[in-house]
């Protein structure tokens, strides 16, 4: 069985062909019209929100947040993807550095990883005391009411992956030179705590499934039909306007007023492709 025909199960058993290049980018298309329609709806009224990626290596959340990102406004959309924090930020209250990229009126803020680590990687990984990762779980529900409390509407996803899924994944990275820069040291370490990592995922999912403050799970076998849902959900979830279609209609371009190219010595870059003019 090739590549291409693969299946994968559906939770009532029945199976699921990988979804088609053709018919993704064609409902990608209308999905991003919806999105350039949200932004502009929270750039008019002003709208927080806060959308939080979590999930295991692979699971697919850069791929995900870059669909999300790449036909709207790096004004109005801002993804955080925060490094390991420094010494004078390990000093500080836990949430401080995350709270500095909170929204403001008018934007849309994608976390790539949040405050969840602490929860998932530094708790597993031994970054941070037991004691740390329990206080963090008893204490993040009442930081996350007072962030909706506040006028940001929060959405929290976390994306699963299956472990042979996970596994081929991993190995593309390693086999594809395109691919090798996403493989990190971390991403080899967390691969053999494939149950560690479900223990706690399933420790912060009791403690913080809240009534203001859920999580979404998304399947994300098929990255495709992922995004697709993915996407498709958070619209659903934000109560914006569909864009009236507008009428626009070019100025007329100004006549030359007498410029002439004064043919200056520009350096021009080599063209092994050829060029149109």
């Amino acid at each position: 069985m090739s590549k291409k025909d693969k299946h994968h199960p559906k939770s009532d058993g029945q199976a699921v062909t990988r979804m088609k290049r053709q018919a993704y980018e064609e409902e990608m298309r209308r999905l991003h019209g919806e999105l350039v329609a949200m932004q502009e709806w929270v750039k008019a009224t002003g709208a927080k929100i806060c959308v939080v990626f979590e999930g295991r290596d692979t699971a697919g959340k850069g791929g995900t947040i870059k669909r999300i990102t790449e036909r709207v406004s790096p004004r109005v959309f801002r993804v955080v993807a925060l490094p390991t924090p420094t010494e004078r930020e390990k000093s500080q209250m836990y949430a401080q550095r995350y709270m500095a990229h909170y929204p403001a009126a008018g934007e849309v803020v994608i976390f790539d990883r949040s405050w969840y680590n602490r929860a998932g990687v530094e708790h597993v990984m031994g970054f941070c005391r037991p004691e740390e990762t329990e206080r963090f779980l008893e204490t993040v529900p009442a930081w996350e009411k007072a962030m909706v409390d506040s006028g940001i509407l929060l959405l929290k996803y976390w994306l699963e992956v299956s472990p042979d899924e996970q596994t081929r994944r991993l190995q593309s990275r390693i086999d594809d030179p395109r691919k090798v820069w996403k493989l990190s040291d971390m991403d080899l370490k967390s691969y053999s705590h494939w149950y560690d990592y479900s223990r706690a995922r399933d420790a912060m999912l009791a403690a913080t499934d809240t009534a203001w403050a859920p999580w979404f799970v998304a399947g994300t076998d098929d990255k495709k039909r992922a995004r697709l849902n993915i996407i498709t959900h958070l619209l659903s979830q934000v109560p914006y306007e569909p864009l009236k279609p507008s009428t626009i209609t070019l100025p007329k371009r100004q006549g030359p007023k007498g410029y002439r190219d004064p043919g200056l010595p520009l350096r021009h870059i080599p063209t092994p492709y050829g060029e149109l003019a």
